[in-house]
């Protein structure tokens, strides 16, 4: 997951580490610090179909998408299987973050059909943060996905100078080695226990890993 956040359908990160004092990589070495992004993939791409005024809006839910096909649906429906929670439009590396309790993010496409004679028919580039209706959360600390790392999250190294976001409790196809522990300001703050620095963004950037 990135120690810097996520996106995709996101869901597990990647995070590309250096080693403190020297060259880079994730090997679990004498404090580490990483950096990158995070996913479950990346924000997966949706083509607008079946929607009302506003295409996925807040509070608005979408299907699973067989077939590759995410549509809009009724929170009510059977069909449902996430609500959204937040809704920008533009690109996700030049638009706000999305919230933390976000599972996975939908990347909507650009629709402007030839003809539109009411006006309503043309759906901007944007992106939707997506909640799951049922567990699994794997947005939640720990969970093992979402577009951001935050602290309770762990990570394990996938190759040399980059590690990814796995589930805290084993249940992934990875097993955990680090966990983010806290958050502050400054690599000088993590108590002396840290073996990977994760830098998270926001006001406290720097993660204090130590080892599962």
């Amino acid at each position: 997951m990135s120690v810097s956040g996520r996106m995709r359908r996101l869901g597990v990160g990647v995070v590309c580490a250096l080693v403190i004092g020297g060259g880079s990589g994730c090997q679990p070495s004498p404090r580490t610090e990483s950096t990158g992004s995070s996913s479950e993939g990346r924000p997966r791409t949706v083509l607008p179909s079946g929607y009302g005024a506003v295409f996925l809006g807040p509070g608005d839910c979408s299907s699973r998408g067989d077939g590759g096909a995410v549509r809009e649906v009724p929170c009510g429906s059977e069909k449902a299987t996430a609500r959204v929670i937040a809704r920008f439009n533009g690109r996700i590396a030049d638009g706000p973050a999305c919230p933390a309790a976000t599972d996975f993010v939908l990347h909507i496409s650009e629709r402007r059909p030839a003809v539109d004679e009411d006006g309503d028919g043309a759906v901007p580039q944007g992106y939707a943060c997506m909640r799951n209706l049922e567990p699994p959360h794997p947005g939640d600390p720990g969970g093992g996905g979402g577009p951001h790392t935050v602290v309770g999250d762990c990570v394990y190294t996938s190759r040399k100078g980059q590690v990814k976001e796995t589930a805290c409790d084993g249940s992934g196809e990875q097993q955990p080695e680090f966990e983010v522990a806290s958050a502050v300001t400054t690599r000088k703050k993590c108590p002396g226990s840290t073996d990977l620095y994760v830098q998270l963004g926001g006001a406290r950037p720097v993660g204090c890993a130590r080892r599962t």
